[in-house]
C-alpha cells in the first residue's frame, strides 16, 4: 500500500533523478502560512465530503489566503495522475480506483456548503479511462447548477491526448462558464516539463472549444522560471490569440521536492508586469501575471473582470 505522503511513493518515477538544488525564496514570493477558523472550517468542509482538492496536492503557495476565505479548487477523479509531469507535486502512478459515481453530488455538496460565487474544478489525468474523465467532468458540472443554479463554473481540464476528439463535446454541452487548460510552459521546454503531452494538441483543444461554443470563455496559463526566454514566452501569447484565448495566466515555478525540473530563476515583480502589459496588448480580455499567479487564485474576482471586459468590448464595437 502506497504512502502518498512519503515524497518517495508519490513519485516512483523521479526516485532516481538527481536532486535539483532548491534555491532561497526571494521576499516577493514567500507568503503567510495557513491557519485560523475560516480555514479550518474549509478544511472540514473538504474532509467531510471526502474532497480532493489541488490546493493541498499540488502544494499551492496560496492556500492559506483562499481558504481562509472559503475558496478552494475541487479535484475530481482520484488522487493519483497517470503522467509524469516533472513540474508538479501530485502524486503519479497507476489510479487504485474507479471513479466514484458519487463524487459529482459532493463537490455540488461542498459548493453549497461553501456558499461559493464561482467555483474551480480541475483533476488529475486519467489516461486509463476511454474518455478521460470527460463524462465525469460533465456529471460534476449539472451537480453543481442543480444544487447552486448562481454559482459560475470554471473547469481545469487534462488534455484528453488519447481520446477520441468527440469527448470534448460532452464537456463543452455542460455549459461551464469558463474552460481551462494549461499549456504550462512554452514548447521547447515540453519534453523535459510536460513529457505525456504535446503543446499544439493542447492549443487545438483550447481552439476546439471556442469553435464548439463561441460565447464560452477560454483560459490558460504558464510557469515561467523554468527555463524559458522572453521571446518564448511572447510566442506562447501569439499562439494563444491564434486560438482565440480570452485570459491568460502566468505565473511563478516553485519547485515542489529536489527531484522536481529545477527553477531556473525567480523572474522579477517587474518582469511579470511587463508580461501583463505586452499580453493585453495582444489583445487577451483578462491577464493576470504576478508570481503568486495559479491557475484558480483570485478566480471569482478575475472572472467578473473578464464579462465586464467582454461586455465592454462588445459595447465598443
Amino acid at each position: 500500500m502506497r504512502d502518498l505522503k512519503i515524497p518517495e511513493q508519490r513519485h516512483p518515477e523521479k526516485a532516481r533523478r538527481p536532486d535539483n538544488a532548491q534555491p532561497k525564496k526571494p521576499n516577493w514570493i514567500r507568503v503567510k502560512a495557513p491557519g485560523g477558523k475560516a480555514y479550518a472550517e474549509t478544511h472540514k468542509i473538504m474532509r467531510d465530503n471526502s474532497l480532493v482538492t489541488v490546493c493541498e496536492e499540488a502544494g499551492c503557495p496560496n492556500v492559506g489566503e483562499c481558504w481562509s476565505q472559503g475558496h478552494a479548487t475541487m479535484m475530481i477523479m482520484g488522487e493519483v495522475c497517470t503522467r509524469a509531469c516533472t513540474f508538479c507535486n501530485i502524486a503519479t502512478g497507476k489510479p487504485p480506483e474507479d471513479l466514484d459515481a458519487f463524487e459529482p453530488g459532493r463537490v455540488a455538496h461542498a459548493v453549497e456548503k461553501l456558499g461559493l460565487n464561482h467555483v474551480v474544478v480541475t483533476s488529475v489525468d486519467r489516461d486509463d479511462i476511454t474518455d478521460g474523465g470527460a463524462d465525469h467532468f460533465a456529471q460534476t458540472i449539472r451537480a453543481i447548477r442543480h444544487r447552486s443554479p448562481k454559482t459560475t463554473i470554471e473547469i481545469l481540464t487534462p488534455d484528453f491526448i488519447k481520446c477520441d476528439p468527440s469527448v470534448l463535446e460532452v464537456v463543452v454541452e455542460a455549459r461551464p462558464d469558463v474552460f481551462n487548460h494549461n499549456l504550462e510552459t512554452v514548447p521547447g521546454l515540453y519534453p523535459e516539463v510536460r513529457p505525456g503531452a504535446r503543446y499544439f494538441h493542447s492549443l487545438r483543444l483550447l481552439q476546439r472549444v471556442k469553435e464548439l461554443d463561441p460565447t464560452m470563455f477560454t483560459k490558460s496559463g504558464i510557469m515561467v522560471g523554468l527555463g524559458e526566454d522572453t521571446q518564448a514566452v511572447r510566442q506562447v501569447m501569439d499562439d494563444m490569440r491564434m486560438a482565440d484565448i480570452d485570459f491568460l495566466t502566468i505565473g511563478q515555478y516553485l519547485q515542489p521536492t529536489p527531484k522536481h525540473h529545477g527553477v531556473d530563476r525567480f523572474v522579477t515583480p517587474e518582469e511579470f508586469a511587463a508580461y501583463e502589459k505586452a499580453a493585453f496588448g495582444k489583445g487577451f480580455l483578462m491577464v493576470s501575471s504576478t508570481p503568486l499567479t495559479r491557475s484558480s487564485y483570485h478566480a471569482g474576482d478575475d472572472f467578473a473582470r473578464l464579462r465586464e471586459a467582454r461586455q465592454k468590448k462588445f459595447s465598443q464595437g
